[in-house]
């Protein structure tokens, strides 16, 4: 086994911060972070990314704040949004990684939850009305970058670190409570998933409040010494082709639907210097796979993952996932596939995915949610709410999120299984399944799509590559799908009749 892989247990005393940024101790000079746009890159060497970090501690510890008072990150996707979060975590503070984009009542909602002690904030960031916190402006923050710094606390690796939020579309987005020791966990990713090395250049396409981002495309870069490649916010798809390859990028990471938009405007993409893709966040379809493999001549790797533990399962370049399946459970990591009381199942029975709660990388708890945390454990067990199933050789094959499950007389539908059915159609475009509501007490599958193709097309292909019980019932054409802050695609604004910009095509 790869030391990277070896489930040793995290050593005490430890600290998230310290661990991140040894690697880059050893490389003062070389660069870190470039914050890239189509006209140049900013740029930010490990030695400047230190001292920022440890200027901006210093500042934090002398403001006299509660141990692990909340800290309201509002920074938007600069470069003083990771540097606050690393430093927040090594003044003992707790960092929350929230959407950028919130409405002033979406914050003011947020800070009644958490009660923050503090708030850090770009110019024109939405904040909470009324106010409850000091607000510390980014100017002021980066006065600190170049000031006497402290180095980060230690202590116990269970201690609370971070908070970050779920996404919202199962529900109420909740608060998610992570502990130093996520970043331990993180290794069991370098090659479970990445194939990461201290050579690489790894670009990520999303916002860096996304837990995604911010492990992947940060703190999983820094930790080995590597360099973080991050497009300037209102970077478009349709130039990372010239970003990936004018900066050299060699592994580039982004969530299916920037996969999508990407390919859209190119047929072919000349990546040299590129190894593979990564992809996370939500089902990858066998046709986008294709697709993006088509185009590139380079694999992309899937995993599955969620904001309570990271991603645990993966294909890599080590051991790809067989056709059909998200991958293996990384090494390390103790996983299964049980039913609704909590047992385990055996291989080709589809349950819910579980992940044990000696998993270093899972969550300490739901903000302020004693008993909600205790209700996803069965016994030792957290079940994610998401169905899948296990095959003899121990790979995962992904059956849909439980509350976006459809139900289709009886039977449990998969929108991820009619999706990868459809998507292949000539002119489909975006495609999404989702259970409509049609009468009181009736619901039927329906397909919200936004290309060229007919209702026609899609049913005939429908007719062809599903089941009766599986095809949809109506077709929605829409000019564009609702996606979640973090580019995925919200079947719920579509189930629940948020999304109204279509034309339905029965």
């Amino acid at each position: 086994m790869h030391p990277a892989d070896a489930p040793s247990p995290c050593p005490t005393p430890f600290s998230l911060t310290a661990h991140v940024l040894a690697a880059g101790r050893a490389r003062p000079d070389k660069s870190a972070l470039q914050l890239l746009s189509p006209t140049g890159a900013e740029r930010w060497s490990y030695a400047r990314l230190i001292a920022a970090v440890e200027g901006l501690t210093a500042a934090l510890m002398a403001l006299g704040l509660p141990e692990s008072g909340r800290v309201l990150l509002r920074l938007g996707n600069s470069a003083d949004f990771p540097v606050a979060f690393l430093a927040c975590i090594a003044a003992g503070l707790l960092p929350v990684a929230a959407p950028a984009g919130l409405t002033a009542p979406e914050v003011t909602a947020l800070a009644a939850d958490l009660a923050p002690s503090l708030i850090l904030a770009a110019p024109g960031a939405s904040l909470p009305d009324p106010c409850p916190a000091p607000v510390l402006t980014r100017d002021q923050m980066r006065a600190s970058y170049d000031g006497t710094g402290r180095a980060p606390l230690t202590g116990a690796p269970d201690r609370p670190a971070y908070l970050v939020y779920t996404s919202g579309t199962s529900g109420r987005p909740r608060a998610v409570l992570h502990a130093h020791r996520a970043i331990w966990a993180r290794r069991m990713m370098h090659r479970g998933w990445y194939g990461l090395t201290e050579g690489d250049r790894l670009l990520h396409a999303g916002a860096f409040n996304w837990s995604f981002t911010l492990g992947t495309g940060l703190l999983d870069p820094w930790t080995l010494g590597a360099t973080a490649l991050v497009p300037a916010e209102g970077v478009t798809p349709a130039r990372l082709p010239l970003l990936l390859r004018r900066h050299d990028a060699t592994l580039f990471a982004a969530a299916p639907g920037v996969y999508r938009q990407l390919l859209m405007s190119h047929d072919k993409i000349d990546l040299p210097h590129l190894r593979h893709g990564l992809t996370a966040g939500e089902a990858l379809s066998p046709h986008l796979r294709a697709a993006w493999e088509a185009a590139t001549g380079r694999p992309l790797y899937e995993a599955y993952g969620l904001s309570e533990c990271s991603t645990f399962i993966s294909g890599s370049p080590v051991r790809p996932a067989p056709d059909g399946a998200i991958g293996f459970p990384q090494p390390g990591r103790r996983v299964a596939i049980m039913d609704d009381e909590g047992a385990p199942l055996p291989a080709g029975a589809e349950g819910t995915i579980a992940v044990h709660r000696s998993d270093p990388g899972l969550f300490l708890g739901y903000w302020d949610a004693e008993a909600e945390t205790k209700a996803r454990f069965r016994g030792d067990w957290f079940q994610t709410g998401d169905r899948a199933t296990r095959s003899d050789d121990g790979a995962i094959r992904f059956a849909g999120r439980a509350d976006d499950m459809m139900n289709a007389g009886g039977f449990r539908v998969s929108p991820a299984e009619v999706e990868a059915a459809l998507a292949p159609c000539p002119g489909a475009g975006e495609v999404a399944a989702f259970e409509a509501r049609v009468g009181p007490a009736t619901t039927i599958i329906a397909l919200a799509y936004t290309g060229t193709a007919t209702a026609e097309a899609l049913a005939a292909l429908a007719n062809a590559r599903l089941a009766p019980y599986k095809r949809p019932r109506r077709y929605d054409h829409h000019t564009s799908l609702p996606h979640t802050p973090n580019g995925k695609i919200n079947r719920r604004a579509l189930r629940d009749g948020a999304h109204q910009e279509k034309d339905a095509m029965p």
